[in-house]
């Protein structure tokens, strides 16, 4: 799963203030994603994993700090240029997001019905053979209230890949899944950046899918509103010296003292 240390940056977060209003959720943040790399986003509730993904992508304007696509801001970027940097980006939300009304197949192939001037054969086309790249060929015709938990997932990350972006990002895409689907999931996103060289940002808490398929994870934590952690998980559970992150890698419960709830 290491990637070679060369690799371009293909994502720059810089000097990164977030929030709500008057709230700030995280603040002075600063991180590089390396082309084929999967990098995990952790921290424990209320940390901001979700609200950074949602900055990354442009959804929200950070309160300071930049953050560069492929070398390019996407915060001061104008209008047309903030809309091509989004569409270079992938994203799976924690739902899967598939639009009830429309089959498996027309709801991979919406993005390509809003953003392209294909032909419908080639739209089908293109949707079925990202189906088939997430081993949801035979699927096609369903309905999204049809599908399993893992299968509402793997199309969300088909329709993700629609407008030949190499980016994903994907938030908590192990929750809810039971063990054995998690697992067949952590072997797909490993498969498409194998074999097909994607970059992938995951949000996520799942311990089991943090260390199946992560090269890098940087955790954040609520209470200091910073990244208190960088690095490959294993080594952030058995080398660190900070007590939160032992915490969470090695799965340890909060000390009750006496007299507490």
């Amino acid at each position: 799963m290491e990637t070679s240390t060369g690799s371009a940056i293909v994502i720059s977060v810089h000097g990164l203030r977030i929030g709500y209003g008057s709230r700030v959720l995280l603040e002075n943040a600063s991180f590089d994603v390396r082309r084929g790399e999967i990098l995990v986003i952790l921290g424990g509730s209320g940390s901001g994993k979700s609200s950074l993904m949602k900055n990354i992508i442009g959804l929200y304007r950070p309160m300071a700090g930049d953050i560069r696509i492929a070398g390019k801001s996407i915060v001061s970027a104008s209008s047309g240029d903030k809309a091509m940097l989004q569409r270079s980006l992938g994203v799976m939300y924690q739902s899967g997001a598939l639009f009830g009304s429309l089959t498996v197949l027309e709801n991979v192939r919406f993005p390509l019905d809003q953003f392209t001037d294909l032909g419908l054969d080639e739209k089908n086309l293109t949707a079925r053979l990202l189906l088939r790249q997430v081993e949801m060929g035979s699927a096609e015709s369903l309905m999204p209230g049809e599908l399993s938990g893992g299968m509402l997932k793997r199309a969300g990350i088909a329709r993700a890949m629609a407008l030949g972006c190499d980016i994903l990002m994907l938030d908590e895409p192990s929750a809810g899944l039971d063990p054995i689907t998690a697992a067949n999931l952590d072997r797909t996103i490993l498969t498409l950046r194998d074999s097909l060289g994607f970059t992938f940002v995951v949000v996520t808490h799942e311990l089991q899918s943090i260390f199946a398929i992560a090269d890098r994870a940087i955790m954040l934590d609520p209470v200091s509103r910073s990244i208190i952690a960088q690095g490959k998980p294993a080594e952030l559970r058995d080398g660190s010296t900070d007590p939160r992150v032992r915490q969470f890698f090695n799965r340890q419960p909060t000390a009750v003292h006496p007299g507490s709830p």
